[in-house]
């Protein structure tokens, strides 16, 4: 697929992104990229709830700027927005994740690279200097801990354990569209799998299942790494707790972009109360549906420190490469200032559940 080096002139926000990109790819790879599990009830919930959220307009009391700085493990962050693990870069670009990585540092985002990219972890980590590493249980703690240890000498600064997809399928767009992942685009940060047939009596679950983490992989982790520890896919408030009486170091809500559990609540549902739940001290990220710096002001608002960008970086980067990525980021942190402006916040800390209206009445 022929990437413009440009930016093109239909392009005025980010969700124009998603427009086009699937106007210009694949049926079978706009499936894939587009759709969700099940009925798609919880992927269409993502962006409705966004939807029942407005914002209070502070006419008296505007700040003379705004500051989208904020710490976050550590660092302190130009802005909240992260890249999201996303896996298969190379189906949009013929770069991969190195792309998406020069998108991001062109405006200082972190990037967290998925375990299932198409780039070696190692190559990617020269093109941005905010960077984190995204894992699944790797079916034994040796494997797993190989891959961590990579991601150390590769100089990540965090790591991500998804935990809301131990199986998964493919959508059912997708399958209709017969999408598969071309023989070319392998996934080398990974090992093979170790195949196991399936006993007597047991399904191709079970035996995903038995490999799947638990809380006895998530203490392995803990226990073995000096990086802090993020899980992604919480979506109820005693897992959260849970996990940080474990003690990790963060927590994404998130329910996997719609593609894991349908029926589950939309991210945006699920984050006040895991907010309420966990403290105002804890680290968490939120995860599903923002389109727009306004969804980015409403997740901020709710009770999250930074926000993670999912299949908007892969529309970007389909449509225009690293610049796209850099561009759609770009407009996500514009819309965001002008929320602040709008409702009276110069400071990240001062989002706050005072600037929406819950009722719109």
């Amino acid at each position: 697929m022929d990437i413009p080096q440009h930016i093109p002139p239909e392009i005025v926000s980010a969700q124009d992104y998603e427009a086009l990109g699937l106007k210009r790819l694949p049926a079978d790879l706009a499936a894939w990229l587009a759709g969700g599990s099940a009925e798609e009830w919880t992927l269409r919930r993502n962006r409705e709830a966004f939807g029942e959220v407005g914002l209070r307009n502070s006419i008296c009391r505007v700040p003379s700027g705004v500051d989208t700085r904020l710490p976050l493990l550590g660092q302190t962050l130009p802005h909240p927005l992260l890249l999201a693990p996303v896996a298969n870069h190379g189906l949009v670009h013929p770069e991969g994740e190195i792309a998406t990585a020069q998108g991001a540092e062109a405006v200082l985002a972190a990037l967290v690279l998925s375990s299932q990219a198409n780039t070696p972890l190692e190559q990617v980590a020269g093109h941005v200097s905010r960077r984190w590493m995204q894992l699944y249980w790797q079916q034994t703690p040796e494997r797993t801990l190989r891959l961590i240890r990579r991601a150390e000498d590769a100089g990540y600064s965090a790591l991500v354990l998804t935990l809301d997809a131990p199986v998964q399928a493919l959508s059912r767009g997708a399958q209709r569209q017969g999408f598969a992942l071309p023989a070319h685009l392998g996934h080398p940060n990974l090992e093979p799998a170790v195949r196991r047939e399936a006993a007597s009596g047991q399904s191709p679950i079970d035996v995903l299942l038995q490999e799947a983490a638990t809380l006895e992989s998530l203490d392995f982790i803990l226990g073995n790494t000096s990086l802090p520890v993020l899980v992604k896919g919480v979506m109820e408030s005693d897992d959260a707790v849970e996990l940080l009486g474990h003690g990790v170091h963060g927590l994404i809500v998130s329910n996997h972009g719609g593609r894991a559990l349908d029926g589950v609540s939309a991210s945006l549902e699920a984050l006040p109360r895991i907010r309420q739940a966990v403290g105002d001290g804890a680290t968490l990220l939120f995860d599903g549906g923002i389109r727009s710096g306004h969804d980015v002001f409403k997740a901020l608002a709710l009770g999250a420190d930074a926000v993670l960008i999912g299949r908007l970086q892969l529309y970007a980067l389909a449509v225009a490469g690293p610049l796209g990525v850099a561009h759609m980021l770009k407009i996500l942190h514009e819309e965001l200032q002008l929320c602040m402006a709008l409702t009276g916040c110069a400071t990240v800390e001062e989002i706050g559940p005072h600037t929406l209206r819950l009722d719109r009445a």
